[in-house]
């Protein structure tokens, strides 16, 4: 059952690789007309992400029966799971704005977090006695739902941005635009960083005191660069950390952080050494044909559907389960404090976008930003900062 879960799973992948260039198509494709208008090409790759998704879903579900719990209680689960929900997410709105750029930019996205989830470790453990409750399943679930449909507010914030900023000089939304693109690279760098030194078979131990003075063996899958808190390199033949982190920091994690920024950085110098220009003005004539009128409606709807299905999830059940868990609704949790942030931040999106007029280019940046605490309380808060959400 777990062997053919993966397999669901890698058919899924390839997949909505392939959606992705037949949407592509439907964008070069003239005979379509005017871009909000679906062609042969378009329907071929709603037709090859449905399937994705269905395959991605049996994948889920076999997943379930093998684990006997919901396979969302790990990085590699939840980000899978999340990565799933952005597709489920994008064919729903696909069917509504018929807009193939959706689709260009919605399934890289997709692609990159199940890339990003497969470098965690995928084995199936037991549950700790705080998740073994049925609200992991409502939870985790609903709010992995919500972040997904706000995520679609990016893609179409990006396409938005993609066409209306002017790439012929240089300014503050180039600037910014072309750091988006950067981030979305670094993402990258750490797959490819990080399947390198897997494929070299790269281990190194470490004995380290734990912030509850206790030792506790740590392996190391890329070289230390920044070390554990009074760390004891047990493996030959290993570089020395160059930096002793303090106990509170997960050291390794933060390592990986850094070893993608490193690897990121790399290989967005080569793309912009090939490409001869900003990796944004290199995508710009994907998007020439773009409404933006839709495309701004597309972000709103996004983040007026995504935002109660979030705050439902991450906030109210969240709260509902600590209370079960840990005999309090609130405790300042670093993973609770970020679930907050994004909670203010849409709810402020929603606010400016009402009452103060923010629509076009506002509202596009707004929607990035958004998305950009999204991913630094999935990547940061998971592998920096420790507290009670830290077994994810």
């Amino acid at each position: 059952m777990v062997q053919l879960s993966s397999n669901l799973l890698y058919i899924a992948f390839i997949l909505y690789l392939i959606a992705m260039f037949f949407f592509g198509g439907a964008i070069k494709d003239k005979r379509g007309g005017q871009e909000n208008k679906q062609n042969r090409w378009a329907l071929i790759g709603l037709t090859v992400s449905v399937i994705g998704f269905i395959s991605q879903l049996g994948y889920f579900i076999t997943r379930w029966i093998a684990s006997g719990h919901a396979p969302v209680s790990n990085l590699f689960e939840f980000t899978t799971f999340f990565g799933m929900m952005i597709v489920a997410a994008f064919i729903i709105m696909y069917s509504l704005y018929k807009t193939p750029a959706l689709g260009l930019f919605a399934m890289p996205v997709a692609v990159l977090l199940i890339a990003y989830a497969s470098m965690f470790p995928r084995d199936i453990s037991p549950l700790i006695p705080a998740l073994k409750s049925d609200w992991l399943h409502i939870h985790v679930t609903t709010a992995a739902a919500g972040q997904a449909i706000l995520s679609i507010s990016f893609v179409a914030g990006i396409i938005y941005l993609l066409k209306s900023v002017d790439q012929s000089k240089k300014n503050k939304s180039t600037f910014w635009l072309e750091t988006t693109m950067f981030m979305l690279v670094v993402t990258l760098g750490f797959i490819l960083v990080s399947s390198v030194f897997s494929a070299i078979g790269y281990n190194a131990d470490f004995n380290w005191t734990d912030k509850r003075d206790q030792a506790v063996k740590m392996t190391y899958t890329l070289p230390a660069i920044v070390g554990p808190h009074d760390a004891e390199l047990l493996t030959e033949g290993k570089s020395q950390p160059l930096i002793e982190m303090p106990a509170i920091i997960n050291a390794k994690k933060l390592n990986t952080v850094i070893w993608s920024l490193a690897g990121g950085a790399i290989l967005y110098i080569i793309l912009r050494i090939i490409l001869r220009k900003r990796i944004s003005a290199a995508l710009q004539p994907l998007v020439k044909n773009v409404n933006l009128d839709l495309v701004d409606e597309i972000g709103y709807r996004s983040v007026l559907i995504g935002f109660p299905v979030f705050t439902l999830g991450a906030l109210i059940f969240a709260m509902i389960w600590a209370q079960i868990a840990w005999t309090r609704f609130w405790g300042w949790d670093p993973k609770e404090v970020w679930a907050l942030i994004t909670f203010l931040f849409y709810a402020a999106f929603l606010h400016l976008r009402l009452s103060r007029g923010w629509h076009g280019d506002k509202s596009a940046w707004l929607a990035v930003i958004g998305f950009g605490i999204i991913m630094f309380n999935l990547i940061a808060v998971n592998l920096i900062l420790a507290g009670l959400h830290s077994y994810a």
